[in-house]
């Protein structure tokens, strides 16, 4: 894994939230988009090498919508940065790791994502991701 790539928190009002962490990190988004397979809007927001991810639900029954309804608004997922996610998803497969797609699959940010199941992550959602050249 090469880095942290960003931090993605699932929120309940997208302009709020795009308003609150905007006075906190006093910039803009750079980048919003909304990733149809995961009926989601994102919006990124970057900090030095990494980033923040806004998550908002766009259907009542996406995994955000799900996410929220159990635990409220806070951190969904921490994704980090790799540069084969193939041979790092067949990597984790052989740690013991449960994976939560086969094959990788587009996402937001222009990238092939896999998410690693919390259960085998001490309760956290992994995501890997790998820039789409």
């Amino acid at each position: 894994m090469k880095n942290i790539d960003h931090i993605g928190i699932a929120v309940k009002d997208f302009a709020d939230a795009n308003g609150l962490f905007y006075k906190l990190l006093g910039a803009e988004p750079y980048k919003t988009e909304i990733v149809e397979s995961e009926q989601v809007s994102t919006s990124f927001f970057r900090i030095g090498e990494s980033k923040i991810e806004l998550l908002e639900a766009l259907s009542d029954d996406s995994p955000i919508a799900k996410f929220l309804e159990k635990k409220g608004a806070g951190i969904h997922h921490i994704a980090f940065e790799v540069e084969d996610i193939l041979s790092e998803m067949d990597r984790l497969k052989k740690e013991g790791f449960t994976l939560l797609n086969e094959v990788p699959k587009p996402g937001a940010d222009n990238k092939l994502v896999c998410f690693v199941h919390p259960k085998s992550a001490n309760g956290v959602l992994v995501e890997l991701c790998q820039e789409i050249k």
